[in-house]
């Protein structure tokens, strides 16, 4: 296990958009590339992140809005440096990140570049969706119950999303230009399926740090085990 500073936890996303290898065994072309593997296990988080704390205001006076407690019990596995096959022409399609009981839902969500999503208002209140991250700055204004808005995602990166109205509401939009990742169940497991044989660094990502890495070789059919830990 190797860990690293929150900076890394960044730089090894964005390194997938520069680094990724163009892999493929010598001499095998698309007829003759192998069948596919996959990676399955566990990412155990050992301690979660704190529960941030809704902000007393104004609007308390006539009774507090519900607040559901963000499920910070889910991280992200990624491959550190993707196949050559991940840069196939595919539909990244869409994704939702709704808004309920002033919560972000889900708090962590991974896309491919070019996904949009959707950041529905399912509150009875205002909500202002908004992220000065470098990988997608945006800012959607303040909208009403039963109203969208959408973004489109195009580069790779960390976004941080949180709402200008609700400081306690926070969430973060992973984006790979490549398919090989998961986030986990509320358990930790993961299963990252289609990836062709070969060796690879996979990544445990936690609340803005990529926490852990380990090497693992893939085989043709096989389904390879896993475990990664975040103390």
């Amino acid at each position: 296990m190797v860990l690293t500073p929150a900076r890394a936890g960044l730089a090894a996303v964005l390194a997938v958009a520069i680094t990724a290898g163009a892999w493929r065994a010598p001499g095998l072309d698309a007829a003759q590339t192998p069948a596919a593997g996959a990676i399955r296990g566990r990412l155990d988080i050992r301690r979660h992140a704190p529960l941030p704390q809704p902000r007393p205001s104004v609007s308390d006076l006539g009774g507090r809005h519900p607040h559901q407690p963000p499920d910070v019990r889910r991280g992200l596995v990624y491959l550190d440096v993707a196949p050559r096959s991940a840069f196939d022409d595919r539909d990244p399609g869409r994704a939702v990140m709704d808004q309920r009981n002033e919560t972000f839902l889900p708090r962590l969500l991974a896309v491919q570049t070019g996904t949009t999503v959707d950041f529905p208002n399912s509150d009875s209140t205002y909500h202002n969706v908004f992220s000065l991250s470098r990988a997608r700055r945006f800012d959607l204004g303040r909208y009403a119950a039963g109203k969208t808005k959408s973004v489109r995602f195009d580069r790779p990166g960390v976004v941080r999303v949180f709402c200008d109205i609700h400081s306690h509401m926070s969430a973060f939009i992973v984006v790979f230009n490549h398919p090989y990742f998961r986030v986990t169940d509320a358990d930790g497991r993961f299963r990252i399926d289609n990836v062709p044989p070969g060796t690879y660094t996979v990544i445990g990502w936690y609340e803005g740090e990529a926490r852990a890495q380990r090497s693992v070789t893939v085989t043709a059919g096989a389904a390879a085990d896993l475990d990664l830990v975040v103390p």
